[in-house]
């Protein structure tokens, strides 16, 4: 599994990192230790790249514009 599709899915999963996300996603970005091409894809939110970088059609993937429910 790709290093940004592991961050996605830990992002539509953990609260905490995803509102840590919210304000700071190049730290975020950073600790994951995605490419500089996915970094871009992801602070440009360009789901084209997104999809592309990760195997991922349209509406298999959403951050930052999807409702979350976590269990903590």
């Amino acid at each position: 599994m790709s290093k940004l599709l592991e961050l996605m899915r830990k992002l539509g999963s953990d609260a905490g990192l995803a509102a840590e996300y919210g304000t700071d996603p190049e730290g975020v970005l950073n600790r994951a230790g995605v490419s500089d091409e996915e970094r871009r894809a992801m602070l440009e939110s360009d789901y084209a790249a997104v999809g592309k970088l990760t195997g991922l059609s349209e509406g298999q993937y959403a951050t930052n514009h999807t409702i979350k429910a976590y269990d903590k």
